[in-house]
């Protein structure tokens, strides 16, 4: 196990009608104006935002509005953010939504006080010093920004679909609800939990010897939300499973399950050029990914698939015998199948050809991720550019 600091700040408000305690925790924090950044029309409807607006109003906080953010969150809605926020004052911004929400609000949290252009952060020209304080009341589990510092936007001048992180802007405090996402469509649900599962997965596979208490609560976690996922999709009002999965997509991203060890995170790296280019949903862009990613690993770093297949999948090894090259190919597929199976009975695509791009353009894809992430990728193996092309060619 590598040395490792773990910093979790986030304090967790979780369960029924909690989302009527967010005046009360921003006071708390000290907020004197929030900011509250949200979506569509989703927190509209459902009369969200109305009772997020009487919380702030009971506690005596004064708010201003920025909505309109959209899935793959984009720099235009960063940029008009940081300009409110400064004209209002802001010193909390208060996310309402999902991923793209939270992760809005941290690219403006340090951007609004840099004097320099908020993408320099994302590029790697800029190291955040200071940032507003970001909170959350979160309405879909899966990208896990509810408890990590990290944020991913894309630019539309040039398609670049970039994350960078910070312990500067991980939230004060994040309100779950389950009884949120009980109206979420299936597709997005699932999309949620392929998100998850990756997140786990990106930590999972690692070259770090000697990882037992992670590599256990990556299997447990995944476990879990393999048996709590297919119940949210059979009854979308099943709250107890609904609770399973929204702690489960926390859970995978704040960092617990990735301490001591290396992470790989290439799969995250494809998938941004895909959902950047063509912009389909993340997790599902993920679901078509890893199944690749981990196929053309099975022949050239089998072992640590092995185990996830025997661990995660219950694919049966005989005790005490040792496998062949060969035979260990054979488990690791199986889970392969197992992974794809799961993936389909959410409803979710496993290929390029189920997520409706018929023909996608590799060339394009590798030059953006050459130009994005420099000739060599990831961890558990360092893959060239050509790897990653078979990778992509592998998911059609």
């Amino acid at each position: 196990m590598n040395n490792f600091v773990f910093y979790s700040p986030t304090e967790f408000v979780f369960g029924k009608d909690t989302e009527t305690q967010v005046g009360a925790m921003a006071r708390k924090y000290g907020a004197r104006k929030v900011m509250i950044v949200y979506g569509g029309g989703s927190v509209v409807r459902s009369g969200l935002l109305d009772r997020v607006k009487a919380s702030l109003q009971e506690a005596g906080i004064a708010f201003c509005e920025l909505g309109g953010v959209q899935p793959n969150p984009i720099d235009l809605k960063v940029y008009e953010g940081i300009e409110l926020c400064r004209k209002e004052e802001a010193d909390l911004l208060l996310a309402v939504g999902g991923g793209s929400t939270i992760d809005t609000a941290k690219a403006i949290a340090c951007g609004a006080l840099y004097e320099g252009d908020f993408w320099d952060f994302f590029i790697g020209k800029a190291v955040i010093e200071k940032a507003l304080k970001v909170a959350v009341v979160l309405t879909i589990p899966a990208a896990g920004s509810e408890g990590s510092g990290n944020s991913v936007i894309t630019k539309t001048e040039t398609l670049q679909k970039l994350g960078m992180g910070s312990n500067k802007l991980r939230p004060l405090f994040s309100i779950l609800n389950p009884q949120l996402t009980c109206t979420l469509p299936p597709y997005q649900t699932a999309s949620g939990v392929a998100d998850m599962m990756a997140h786990i997965m990106e930590r999972y596979f690692t070259n770090t010897r000697e990882v037992e208490i992670s590599d256990r609560l990556c299997e447990g976690v995944l476990k879990a939300i393999i048996e709590e996922a297919p119940k949210v999709i059979k009854d979308p009002n099943d709250y107890e499973a609904r609770a399973n999965i929204m702690w489960s997509g926390m859970v995978a991203h704040n960092g617990t399950c990735g301490v001591g060890r290396e992470e790989d995170w290439s799969s995250h790296a494809l998938e941004h050029e895909i959902s950047a280019i063509y912009n389909v949903t993340h997790g599902a862009g993920l679901a078509v990914v890893f199944p690749a990613w981990l196929t053309w690993m099975a022949t050239h770093n089998v072992d640590k698939l092995v185990q996830y297949a025997v661990r995660v999948w219950d694919v049966p090894v005989p005790i005490g015998k040792l496998l062949s090259d060969e035979e260990k190919v054979d488990v690791a597929t199986e889970g392969i199948r197992r992974l794809k199976a799961f993936f389909t009975s959410l409803g979710l695509p496993v290929s390029f050809a189920e997520l409706h791009i018929e023909h996608p353009d590799i060339p394009r894809m590798i030059e953006s991720l050459r130009r994005n992430k420099g000739n060599l990728l990831g961890c558990y193996v360092k893959l060239t550019m050509e790897d990653c092309a078979d990778i992509y060619r592998l998911a059609l």
